[in-house]
């Protein structure tokens, strides 16, 4: 590990301040001054390297430690995990965590790919998983379905069954997370009816359908969310 004295962290100035402290922290890794499953310097010591505030480093530390490139260990410091060398992925959302566009994209990059190959391998019992997620949408109390949305899309990468992508689903899933909590009236009919069209390509092993049907869902929840964000706050809840 290297000395926390001499480390080089270039101080952020005052916008988007943690989005930069996530930046410069990463650059502690891409520079080749901490390596994975190196302990970071301490609270105190990023605090005065970086010229940020503690509210300010501790919410970029709780994105970093939910995009798993960091773990916070009580009482003994925070380490960049060790597996972190092999998920670029997760460093590469971490560096866009607040680029809705990109954001929705690479989302849409890796589950349109991970669909097709799912639908040739997709077994009957993952198929009855998904079907249960569906029917746990439609009768989801005040449309608080985040979660079952979230294991259907887990169920469909998974079934890929493939280690090369599998460091990828994790940071799939929290780019999910990313943009479902931004999503501001919810539409459970019409996110059922997605979803089981979808389903039923995927029961014929079909993946050319199965891509039109994800491609159909994802680029409706782009369009809602690009929408979004030029909105005025919204008077109903989502």
């Amino acid at each position: 590990m290297g000395d926390a004295a001499n480390l080089i962290v270039k101080s952020v100035n005052r916008r988007t301040l943690s989005r930069q402290v996530v930046d410069r922290i990463i650059q502690l890794l891409s520079s080749g001054q901490l390596k994975p499953g190196d302990r970071l310097p301490t609270e105190m010591e990023l605090m005065e390297k970086l010229e940020v505030s503690r509210p300010v480093l501790r919410e970029a530390l709780s994105a970093l430690e939910t995009l798993g490139i960091i773990t916070r260990r009580p009482r003994g410091g925070t380490y960049f995990n060790d597996q972190i060398g092999s998920q670029p992925f997760s460093v590469m959302l971490a560096l866009s965590v607040d680029n809705l566009p990109a954001l929705v994209e690479a989302r849409m990059a890796l589950e349109l790919g991970l669909i097709t190959i799912a639908a040739e391998k997709i077994t009957d019992e993952e198929l009855a998983r998904l079907k249960e997620t569906i029917r746990n949408i439609a009768e989801s109390p005040d449309n608080n379905y985040g979660e079952h949305d979230r294991e259907f899309h887990r169920i469909i990468a998974q079934s890929a069954r493939n280690p090369v992508v599998q460091g990828m689903i994790d940071s799939l899933l929290v780019a999910h997370a990313k943009t479902d909590s931004l999503i501001r009236i919810r539409e459970r009919e019409r996110t059922v009816r997605h979803h089981e069209a979808i389903y039923e390509a995927l029961c014929k092993h079909d993946p050319y359908e199965s891509f039109q049907q994800m491609y159909r869902h994802l680029n409706f929840v782009r369009q809602k969310l690009l929408r979004s964000q030029d909105a005025p706050p919204p008077t109903e809840s989502e």
